[in-house]
């Protein structure tokens, strides 16, 4: 499709976007109507990703298998994702991004986002990207977007998954090329090779994931073969997780060669407790994140209770509070590089 076909395309379909913008899927998967995108059929595809199940442990080897063989410059270019395939007349200048996993991944390929959709209650830009990430105007959350906003900033490039937003795609590709990975999460890495090659930038992306997998090795290394266990417990609104090994901060555990507590070897997100067995957390480390505001979870309550506070790593000042913006909600390399630093900050020092 030819940007002004596209263009009268985007005006004709604004209508029923502005019906289905107020009506954002949910974190997990939602259960809005699914719009019909090519190869898309939103609500089944969305849930069948979410968590646990074969869609979810095959989601990285399915998302590595999608792309372009297209050679470095060449446009037009075709290239498959989990929605089907989207042609890119020229080299995308004016991208719009739909998660934090993708904004991590242009702005560490030194491109400027036009607009971002934050997740829910933040409407900032992540504080560790900020120094690239130019002004990129808000265009709603991630569960809710504002596809009137995606239409005005005329990009010629959506960058966003089938998990977030599979309901969204037929109207979101009316509006500008459009290219979905299946999930956010422990496919960050396949996610950042997909999106660089729509962005035409491969090579870079290539060299930033051998960097990050050099600096995961250095830490292994530098604390040998007797590596302490690790825990990561998250805080969230409703739910308190302990999260697994198919998730961002689970990779990058894995890529050091760290050892979890048996109950968080799982293929999987997370698997979820509840305050009163806060001691399912024990480990020699233990890592907690919050996400959104602390007195809405049920932090104090865990932490108030005799089995957490009589753990060895809380007694011995082992249990540390870590950014959920870049140990959970980072999903990029560029996150991954900074826990990587946090990781060896902690249990490195001598």
């Amino acid at each position: 499709m030819s940007i002004r076909t596209r263009g009268t395309a985007a005006v004709m379909a604004l209508a029923a976007a502005l019906s289905l913008a107020a009506c954002g899927g949910s974190a997990d998967g939602g259960s809005d109507k699914a719009g019909s995108g090519s190869g898309g059929d939103g609500d089944g595809k969305k849930a069948a990703v979410a968590t646990g199940g074969k869609d979810f442990a095959e989601a990285a080897k399915k998302t590595a298998s999608y792309g372009t063989d297209a050679a470095p410059g060449a446009f037009p270019r075709t290239i498959t994702h989990a929605m089907g395939k989207t042609e890119l007349e020229k080299r995308p200048e004016r991208v719009v991004v739909l998660d934090v996993g993708e904004f991590d991944n242009v702005v560490s390929l030194g491109v400027k986002p036009v607009g971002y959709a934050p997740t829910e209650g933040d409407e900032g830009v992540p504080s560790y990207l900020k120094k690239g990430a130019g002004s990129p105007k808000n265009v709603g959350t991630i569960n809710n977007l504002n596809l009137e906003a995606i239409a005005g900033l005329k990009p010629d490039l959506i960058l966003g998954s089938q998990l977030r937003a599979a309901d969204k795609y037929k109207e979101l590709s009316a509006i500008a090329p459009t290219v979905f990975s299946i999930r956010p999460g422990f496919t960050w890495k396949e996610n950042y090779l997909l999106n660089a090659q729509a962005l035409d930038r491969t090579a870079e992306a290539k060299a930033e994931l051998a960097d990050y997998e050099r600096k995961a090795k250095s830490l292994s290394d530098e604390l040998g073969a007797d590596k302490p266990t690790v825990s990561m417990v998250r805080y969230m609104p409703d739910r308190l997780r302990l999260y697994g090994k198919a998730s961002f901060i689970g990779t990058i555990l894995t890529d050091v060669g760290l050892p979890r507590p048996k109950n968080q070897q799982v293929e999987d997100l997370a698997v979820e407790i509840s305050p009163e067995k806060i001691d399912e957390a024990d480990a020699d480390w233990i890592f907690t994140g919050v996400y959104g505001d602390p007195d809405k979870t049920q932090r104090d309550a865990a932490r108030s209770n005799p089995l957490w506070k009589n753990l060895k790593a809380v007694e011995e000042g082992r249990a540390k509070d870590v950014k959920d913006e870049t140990w959970y909600l980072g999903l990029g390399v560029t996150a991954a590089d900074q826990v990587l630093a946090d990781l060896r900050g902690y249990l490195a020092a001598k």
